[in-house]
């Protein structure tokens, strides 16, 4: 088996091999975003409100929220983030930090299943986040590094994929419920990245069988026109056998680019997501998508 089920009090998404893409929104997040950062210091959310409506009309099927900013009290702000974004949308959220006491916190305030982002192959990590994750009863992201950092050779992070996966049944949690991470490398810097990380999720998903996320943003970092390269990367991703991401869902190109690859893979049966996605613009449902995308544009 395997499905990963993550779940709000209203709402089960499933990440699985033969289920369509699962989007997960990554606007929550501080880092890289200063304006976001300093109004969620001062405890000004209306930016998070924006953002996380935005990204469920937009098609996220879940959402990351973040709330690592330097010298601010990141477990407190995390648990209010959750707590904020869980009455706005019902979606399932991914919980987000390397900080295990924000990790804690997100998940005290956190209602239903969510999925900790993340736990890496070093001891201390898996450590303190996988006994953790076992407690809630959550799924969690394996980050396929160790003491060792991100190795360039895919066949030695799927090494620590393994491990990874071993542990965390050593705590009882299934290998459904890990989702594995295999690092999606700058392709402006690392010019083998594309090819690195289409053979590592070849190989989880053949090999060790667990469904697979990233942070997709990652592969065009420094390059003009992120969104053309992210796209053409998650729909060979997705080729390859890749089950999730957390990417941008108010990106078009995107957007378009994961639902047709839905199709393509035979993952969204008689392709009637793709077809309720582009009916006539003129019908009611045709134009309440258009008002809501005019409004999601106005987000910043």
């Amino acid at each position: 088996m395997t499905d990963t089920v993550l779940a709000s009090p209203t709402r089960e998404v499933v990440i699985g091999f033969d289920r369509p893409f699962v989007v997960i929104g990554e606007r929550i997040n501080p880092t890289g975003r200063k304006r976001l950062a300093e109004e969620m210091t001062r405890g000004d959310f209306s930016r998070v409100e924006a953002d996380a409506v935005a990204q469920v009309e937009a098609g996220a099927d879940m959402l990351d929220v973040n709330a690592g900013i330097p010298l601010a009290d990141e477990a407190a702000l995390l648990a209010a983030t959750v707590e904020l974004v869980q009455t706005l949308v019902d979606v399932p959220l991914s919980i987000d930090s390397s900080v295990v006491p924000a990790l804690r916190a997100g998940l005290e305030a956190y209602r239903g299943k969510a999925l900790v982002n993340s736990v890496t192959g070093e001891e201390a990590s898996m450590e303190a986040v996988l006994p953790l994750v076992a407690k809630h009863g959550a799924a969690v992201v394996a980050i396929t590094n160790d003491e060792s950092g991100i190795s360039e050779d895919p066949d030695v992070r799927f090494e620590v994929a393994r491990k990874i996966v071993s542990r965390a049944a050593d705590y009882g949690i299934p290998r459904q419920d890990v989702v594995v991470d295999p690092l999606v490398m700058p392709i402006g810097a690392v010019p083998t990245a594309g090819r690195q990380v289409l053979h590592l999720i070849r190989r989880l998903r053949e090999e060790l069988q667990v469904n697979t996320t990233c942070g997709a943003s990652n592969i065009s970092f420094g390059l003009p026109h992120r969104a053309g390269i992210n796209a053409a990367f998650l729909a060979m991703a997705i080729g390859a056998g890749l089950t999730s991401a957390i990417t941008n869902p108010l990106e078009p190109e995107i957007m378009a680019a994961i639902k047709a690859s839905d199709v393509l893979t035979g993952n969204d049966r008689d392709c009637a997501a793709w077809i309720r996605r582009h009916r006539d613009p003129s019908s009611p449902d045709g134009e309440r998508r258009r008002r809501g995308g005019r409004r999601r544009l106005a987000t910043g």
